[in-house]
């Protein structure tokens, strides 16, 4: 018997053999050996912003970049008739000012939140909302933003379903047309009442005929019915451009099937925090950002 083998020696070796009993790879782990791929850290999870609808709506432009440098957050999106500003009425040099500023901060990109809609039948009013749309794509041109939100947002009652998807797919191959020309591209949000649906979205993007009509995804519960969640993401994968997310906790919502889709498509956009205001909105981030980086397995 080894004499220098102490009661010492035998109850580490005992301990390190229990625990690789109660664990299995454990040692494999230690001797570089793991094959457990859920273990591996993604490298290159999805990138994380703000839509400013709800959480951010009293920012200003100073805060919203403080506070997204502070917990990582990457991109932002600004809701027009909110504190930060980022409106028509904006002067040249107003706008070259915001466009400095967002320049010169961490962040990556900013986009733009209108509440454009085409679903209308008072032409005049469909006509209002896309020179409006076309008036706010230039506001994104100088402010730097890379996109704009828009919606279709309802169905009107006595019109012809087929009708209103139609007009709102024509009306935006106008303005995404126009956005293309001035290398700003048109989002629209699956969104509203009746028209928060992947397949009617489909439909409308189907009668719009223009490449440069871009999605953003909501989501939504919708996207969960009818085939079920990937046959619906499928619909609309190709015009992908955005996405919103709400409260992540939703065990209703797939959110990391969503994630894992969105990485398998190399998607290069963001996602973007849209959910509630906090009383302490820096601590909210950084947990929202935790568990969005968790279920893309990269904490």
């Amino acid at each position: 018997m080894n004499k220098h083998f102490s009661r010492r020696n035998f109850l580490q070796t005992a301990a390190i053999s229990t625990t690789a009993a109660i664990l299995p790879g454990c040692a494999g782990v230690a001797n570089g050996h793991n094959k457990d791929k859920t273990l591996l850290v993604n490298q290159n999870p999805l990138k994380i912003g703000i839509m400013t609808y709800t959480l951010a709506k009293d920012w200003s432009i100073e805060t919203i970049i403080k506070n997204c440098t502070e917990t990582g957050y990457q991109s932002v999106e600004l809701r027009t008739t909110h504190a930060h500003g980022i409106e028509l009425t904006l002067s040249a040099s107003e706008r070259a000012t915001v466009k400095k500023r967002f320049e010169d901060s961490p962040l990556e990109t900013i986009s733009l939140a209108s509440a454009y809609c085409y679903h209308f039948p008072d032409q005049a009013e469909l006509k209002k909302n896309i020179e409006g749309t076309k008036e706010y794509v230039l506001l994104a041109k100088d402010v730097g933003a890379k996109a704009i939100r828009v919606f279709p947002n309802t169905i009107p009652k006595d019109v012809p379903e087929e009708k209103t998807f139609e007009q709102i797919g024509k009306s935006l191959a106008e303005v995404s047309q126009f956005g293309h020309d001035h290398g700003v591209e048109i989002r629209v949000c699956v969104h509203g009442v009746g028209t928060d649906s992947p397949g009617v979205m489909k439909k409308i993007i189907d009668y719009s005929q223009n490449p440069y009509v871009y999605i953003n995804w909501n989501c939504n519960p919708a996207d969960t019915q009818g085939g079920g969640f990937e046959y619906n993401f499928n619909l609309l994968k190709d015009r992908i451009r955005g996405v919103h997310m709400h409260e992540l906790w939703t065990p209703e919502y797939p959110f990391r099937l969503l994630f894992k889709k969105l990485s398998d498509m190399n998607y290069k956009g963001y996602c973007l925090a849209e959910v509630d205001k906090s009383e302490d909105p820096i601590r909210f981030m950084k947990y929202y950002r935790a568990l969005f980086l968790a279920y893309q397995n990269a904490i």
